[in-house]
C-alpha cells in the first residue's frame, strides 16, 4: 500500500461516499473503487461494507483507517523535518513534554542554543506523557520532561533536575483572593472550587483535603481548558500546578499553602554522550535556576 492509496482510503472513510471522495481526490469513481478493491485484496479483509449505493467502514476497516491516519501524519512530519535538516541543520534533538507551558523557557533556550549550536535543530514534541515516554524508550526522542517519581521508574536513563512546581490558587484578577500573598484552605470557605479535570493524583489529594476541611461548594471539570473558561466567567476558582501558568496575565496565580509540589527532571538515555544534548540541558537549567520561584 502506497501513500496515494492511504490518502484514498482516508478520504473515502471521511466522506463515506465514493462519488464525493473521488471528486475530492480528482479521480474518477471507477478508479477509486478499483483502488479500494486492490487494497482490500492486499490486506485480506473488507475495509468497507457496501449497502446499496452507501458504504460504511467495517470494524477492521475503522481500526485500519485510524492507524493509517496516524502513520500519514507521522510521515508528513518526518518529511518536513528532513526538509528542514537538509536546508539548514546537520542534526536534531527531539524533546518530548506534555503541554507548551510545562517547558515554558524552551523558546528562550532555543534562541540561546542556536547561537552555540547553529547546525543542530531543537524539535519539540508535545504529546501525552504515556506517548512521549513510549517514544523515548523506543529512542525516537532524545530527551523528555517528566516528574521525578515517574522518571525514577525508567531503566537506563539519566535524570537532570530542572524545576519544582508548586500549587497555586487560580482566580480572576479582580477577586479579593488575588490580593493575598498566600492562600490557605480557610480562605476558600463558601467559594466554588473546580476539581478533577484531569488533575494528577497529587493535586486531587490537595483538592480532597480542602473539601473535607472547610465548607465549600465544588463541581467537576472535565479538562483544564474547561476550568479556565469557568474561572474566567467568575463562576469558580481552582487549584492548579504552577507549570500550567502561561503568564498571560489573564488570571491571578496565588501560592497555596500546602506541602505538595511537582519535581520535574529532564530525562536522557544513560548512554547519550552527545555534546549538543548537554549544551541544551545546561541552558535550560540556567534559565530555570534564574526563575526558581515562578513555578
Amino acid at each position: 500500500m502506497n501513500t496515494k492509496q492511504i490518502t484514498y482510503l482516508i478520504e473515502t472513510a471521511k466522506t463515506l461516499n465514493l462519488s464525493r471522495a473521488a471528486e475530492n481526490l480528482y479521480i474518477s469513481q471507477p478508479s477509486l473503487s478499483y483502488q479500494i478493491k486492490v487494497i482490500e485484496e492486499e490486506v485480506g479483509f473488507a475495509i468497507f461494507d457496501r449497502i446499496g449505493k452507501s458504504i460504511r467502514l467495517t470494524p477492521a476497516g475503522e481500526e485500519l483507517v485510524v492507524s493509517l491516519q496516524r502513520i500519514l501524519q507521522e510521515l508528513q512530519f518526518a518529511i518536513e523535518q528532513a526538509q528542514n535538516m537538509g536546508e539548514r541543520y546537520k542534526d536534531s534533538i527531539k524533546i518530548g513534554f506534555s503541554t507548551r507551558t510545562s517547558l515554558y523557557y524552551l523558546p528562550e533556550a532555543i534562541k540561546i542554543f542556536e547561537e552555540k549550536q547553529p547546525s543542530v535543530q531543537i524539535v519539540p514534541e508535545i504529546q501525552s506523557p504515556d506517548d512521549f515516554v513510549s517514544s523515548f524508550m523506543r529512542r525516537e526522542l532524545d530527551m523528555i520532561l517528566l516528574l521525578r517519581e515517574e522518571a525514577e521508574k525508567l531503566a537506563g536513563v539519566s535524570l537532570h533536575p530542572l524545576f519544582i512546581s508548586h500549587i497555586y490558587l487560580l482566580c480572576q484578577n479582580s477577586d479579593l483572593l488575588a490580593q493575598k500573598e498566600i492562600i490557605t484552605a480557610d480562605d476558600l470557605a463558601h467559594r466554588t472550587l473546580l476539581v478533577n479535570g484531569g488533575s494528577s493524583s497529587k493535586l486531587r489529594q490537595v483538592q480532597q483535603r480542602v473539601l473535607s476541611s472547610v465548607p465549600i461548594h465544588y463541581y467537576n471539570s472535565p479538562t483544564h481548558d474547561f476550568t479556565l473558561i469557568q474561572v474566567a466567567s467568575g463562576k469558580a476558582i481552582c487549584l492548579s500546578p504552577g507549570f500550567l501558568n502561561d503568564y498571560s496575565g489573564q488570571f491571578a496565580w496565588v501560592p497555596f499553602d500546602c506541602p505538595e509540589q511537582f519535581d520535574f527532571v529532564l530525562v536522557t538515555h544513560e548512554d547519550n554522550r552527545i555534546t549538543s544534548v548537554k549544551v541544551l540541558i545546561d541552558i535550560l537549567q540556567d534559565l530555570y535556576d534564574g526563575a526558581r520561584d515562578r513555578f
